[in-house]
């Protein structure tokens, strides 16, 4: 169960938005993600409150980075987490047009226990 919180800078519209929320989606899933477990929160930020390194790591970002953190369960292979990386970013290329180098992901592996879709039931809870 992979939840994403995607965070970027105020002014796109709703559909370059969307955009980005389905191409996680699509990543997500080419990697194993069920169908229809798809849960995102998009939050946007004025300029006091996205601040970031322009060049960490030599990378050349600029004002249109988008920062992806995706919490999920463990277990995944290295190669897996290779996979979603590089499908997040060529699908955020294709559409809506950002750049590699202002795609920033972060994965937060936890336990199955820690979930609960509703009900205040632990539904991976073995």
């Amino acid at each position: 169960m992979p939840f994403a919180r995607i965070d970027m800078k105020k002014g796109k519209d709703a559909a370059y938005r969307q955009q980005i929320g389905l191409a996680i989606y699509e990543a997500m899933l080419d990697v194993g993600v069920p169908k229809n477990d798809r849960f995102q929160v998009i939050n946007e930020h004025d300029d006091a409150n996205f601040m970031f390194d322009p060049t960490y790591l030599g990378i050349a970002r600029d004002d249109d980075l988008v920062i992806i953190q995706i919490t999920w369960n463990e277990g995944r292979t290295l190669d897996q987490k290779k996979a979603l990386y590089r499908g997040i970013v060529d699908r955020l290329a294709k559409a809506p047009g950002i750049r590699g180098e202002n795609v920033f992901i972060s994965l937060v592996e936890v336990k199955k226990e820690n979930w609960s879709f509703g009900n205040g039931i632990a539904q991976y809870a073995v």
